[in-house]
């Protein structure tokens, strides 16, 4: 073997050698924005099914994302009724409930954030109650296990073996005397 005929090492398998191909991704060849590679990462580590096909991750995608459009698309009028240009919480909130069909959908969320800020004695639904409805309910908490709700703040989360033992005496008994009964409001 003389100098002149060298063999070319690192085709890793390919003939020739040549310029290697960029790499297509599966959303790019659905034509769609949403990761189908992260979602069917999702799928398979989520322990759904035992098997994930190979449609069901395209699929999902091209759903979800059809869903954010339609959202987005709403909210984008509420935004632009209101002379605004950037979307706020306040016009995703009312593009899901002046659509019926999206307001079915999400009803059971503006539901429990309702509860939620009823329950800390506001008017108004914000992130926080968003994230406390979503943390406080069992099929909400883990299908958005891993998101993030902007602005949400965080849960305070007291391992129940650091906190005192309460007696039951302790447990009946009201805390303060003047509080133990209510007084009729006049009018």
């Amino acid at each position: 073997m003389d100098a002149s005929t060298k063999v070319k090492k690192g085709a890793g398998g390919r003939k020739g050698g040549g310029p290697r191909k960029k790499a297509v991704t599966r959303s790019v060849r659905a034509g769609l924005q949403f990761p189908v590679g992260r979602i069917g990462r999702f799928l398979k580590k989520g322990r759904y099914a035992q098997r994930v096909g190979t449609g069901a991750p395209v699929y999902l995608a091209a759903v979800l994302e059809y869903l954010a459009a339609e959202v987005l698309e709403l909210a984008g009028n509420a935004a632009r009724d209101n002379k605004k240009n950037r979307i706020s919480p306040r016009h995703l909130l009312l593009a899901v409930r002046n659509d019926v069909e999206l307001g079915k959908l999400l009803a059971g969320v503006l539901e429990l954030a309702g509860n939620a800020a009823r329950d800390n004695k506001k008017n108004r639904i914000s992130p926080r109650h968003l994230l406390l409805a979503v943390r406080n309910d069992v099929e909400l908490g883990k299908l958005l296990a891993g998101v993030t709700i902007a602005y949400g703040g965080v849960l305070p989360n007291i391992n129940p073996v650091l906190l005192p033992k309460r007696t039951e005496s302790a447990a009946s008994a009201p805390k303060s005397p003047s509080k133990a009964k209510k007084t009729p409001k006049k009018a």
